[in-house]
């Protein structure tokens, strides 16, 4: 998904329309988490990338997709670019003798 949100409606105060844009998001994601995996595949990673345009926007991890989405509407901008590319993910063991 490459789009760019307005993050101002007439009528609507500016905080229901950045809600309305972070569900439009979640919900993307939930449907591309449920498409059938190929074969070898463990998960759906994501790339994702956000910003005030295209030009400006940043490589972001998809747990702060959101935070960064608010960091660009409180910086004062019209709308946001926003860029979710799903990609097959692999699980990678953990080094041996080393625990978190």
């Amino acid at each position: 998904m490459r789009k760019i949100f307005p993050l101002t409606q007439e009528g609507l105060h500016r905080d229901r329309v950045l809600d309305a844009v972070k569900h439009d998001i979640r919900k993307y994601i939930k449907r591309e988490q449920r498409r059938e995996l190929p074969d070898g595949v463990d998960f759906i990673d994501f790339d994702c990338r956000v910003g005030a345009s295209k030009e400006t926007a940043a490589s972001v991890h998809l747990s702060a997709l959101t935070a960064q989405l608010d960091i660009v509407a409180g910086a004062g901008a019209t709308e946001a670019y926003v860029e979710i590319l799903s990609k097959p993910g692999f699980r990678q063991a953990r080094p041996t003798g080393k625990r978190s």
